[in-house]
């Protein structure tokens, strides 16, 4: 191990990262960061085709693997002098403590095998007066994976934040449902919790700088912005930067954080799961006890960003469509990944479909245009109550439900969460195919296709891998509604492309088609 910091050589022979995580909020824009300040870039996934679709795709190594796993730990790391670690289990369900310790001890044990020089963790900021085993178990989880990676042996920095405000985080969102929603508002005690929220950019400025820390640094920093708020103060400066009306706020003492994620998951479109471990971090104050991270890494003139500022900055992306990632980005913790029937590796079984087709009197763009713009505020162009009855059944049970809407109002990408499907392939003009992730007992898919150039056909499969006898009553139970569903469906998407409506949002779209919907 030399004794100077990692900063990329000038001879062109750039120092070689590895980033996890990079299908997810934080990787996927950091990835794009460490190239423009000239480092080469590895990312290690367990689903490649995810990144596929991303600008700066060509520009990376892209790794299959698991962090759990040794043999493609070894693999990965070979070369690389700085690692990021940005995976954790959140919203997993019982027993991700055990994942996230697990994952932490294989990854710091290979980076030291490997002789990487430097890793680098964005972690939790906790509070000082509380001992860890008194934390929620989200935020106890996110401390001992900083305290594991502490003790890998390999100098590591770890970062701690509390809420980070961008276009497309859970927290961001929350905050931004909860205020747009609810002009009065009925809130949990932890309202007046204080809190140091930090800009996304800035986030990612410290992250890209910590691959240059020295040799000699291994500790955690706390980060965060300018300004202490409390979750009140917050909502009213939202409601005041997107230019809404006061909102009236009562918190009430009687809203345990179990009831108030539900709260949160009625509200928001973060689904209860996620809600959960963000709303029991917000019991405690986490407000930064030292800013000792600008020694190494300076703040350059302007930063760190106000809450103001960083919330103009989300709002202005957010109506731009220029969104990188989203919350939704990572995988839905226990959601389906099994490839879809057909492929080399099905391991068989039952499997029903449902396949509709129609002729489309349009060229295979115009038709594509509209197939690629379904979902979010277009909807599903056939029998709106009944999806969303889905959507709210599925949050019920503790799904993600409808609102997830999409990241791009135009255009997909592989790995791209969609209401409640996620994207699984994308064929420009010819192939999307969706895979769903709400509460099933089984497997579904959605495929749409766009076939010949004249006459051009829409084709359209459902298909269902039922698990149990559950599994086989459920698709008995629905399909004397799938001639309402898949056939409007299939209808309204040709009928609407035939009219010359793409499936961008413009004014007139959306009650075009709830009048085609009722034809439907």
């Amino acid at each position: 191990m030399t004794d100077s910091p990692p900063h990329p050589p000038a001879d062109g022979s750039a120092l070689l990262c590895l980033v996890t995580g990079a299908s997810g909020y934080i990787g996927g824009r950091l990835v794009p960061e460490l190239l423009d300040a000239g480092y080469r870039v590895r990312c290690l996934v367990r689903t490649p085709a995810k990144l596929r679709d991303h600008p700066w795709a060509d520009r990376v190594d892209i790794v299959r693997g698991d962090v759990t796993d040794t043999d493609y730990l070894a693999r990965a790391m070979d070369g690389v002098t700085v690692a990021y670690y940005l995976v954790h289990a959140l919203g997993s369900g019982p027993g991700f403590e055990d994942t996230d310790r697990e994952a932490a001890r294989a990854f710091g044990a290979e980076a030291r095998r490997a002789g990487l020089r430097r890793l680098v963790y964005l972690g939790a900021l906790t509070p000082a007066s509380v001992p860890e085993q008194d934390l929620s178990p989200h935020l106890r989880s996110r401390a001992e994976v900083g305290h594991l990676l502490l003790a890998s042996g390999v100098p590591t920095a770890v970062l701690r934040a509390a809420v980070i405000i961008g276009s497309g985080s859970a927290s961001f969102e929350m905050l931004r449902y909860l205020t747009e929603r609810l002009p009065v508002m009925v809130t949990p005690r932890w309202v007046r919790t204080r809190i140091q929220p930090i800009a996304v950019r800035d986030v990612l400025r410290l992250l890209t700088g910590c691959a240059a820390l020295p040799p000699d640094v291994s500790r955690a920093f706390d980060i965060g912005g300018p300004e202490v708020l409390t979750y009140r103060d917050m909502m009213r400066r939202y409601a005041a930067v997107a230019g809404l009306p006061p909102r009236l706020i009562v918190p009430v003492p009687v809203l345990t954080p179990a009831l108030s994620s539900h709260w949160v998951g009625l509200v928001t479109p973060v689904p209860a799961a996620i809600a959960r471990p963000l709303t029991e971090s917000l019991r405690h104050e986490v407000v930064c006890r030292e800013h000792d991270i600008t020694r190494y890494v300076p703040d350059p003139p302007g930063h760190p960003l106000g809450f103001d500022r960083a919330v103009a900055l989300a709002l202005r992306r957010i109506k731009d469509a220029e969104v990188a990632t989203r919350w939704s980005s990572a995988a839905v913790p226990g959601a389906p990944s099994a490839p879809l029937p057909g492929d080399p590796d099905w391991a068989g079984g039952s499997l029903y479909t449902d396949v509709r087709q129609r002729l489309a009197d349009v060229g295979p763009e115009t038709l594509w245009d509209v197939v690629e713009g379904i979902g979010g505020d277009n909807g599903w162009y056939s029998f709106r109550t009944a999806w969303a009855l889905r959507g709210r059944l599925d949050r019920m049970v503790g799904g993600v439900g409808l609102r997830r809407g999409r990241r791009d109002a135009r255009h997909l990408r592989a790995g791209d969460s969609l209401d409640f499907w996620r994207v699984e392939e994308i064929q420009r003009p010819r192939l999307l195919r969706l895979r769903a992730e709400m509460r099933l007992p089984g497997l579904a898919w959605l495929e749409l296709r766009v076939e010949g150039d004249g006459p051009v056909r829409y084709r359209q499969r459902a298909l269902f891998h039922p698990h149990g006898l559950l599994g086989h009553l459920y698709w008995w139970a629905v399909s004397p509604f799938h001639a309402l569903v898949f056939g409007g469906m299939a209808r309204n998407i040709v009928r609407t492309a035939e009219r010359g409506t793409s499936g961008a949002p413009r004014p007139g779209l959306r009650a075009r088609l709830r009048r085609a919907t009722r034809r439907g």
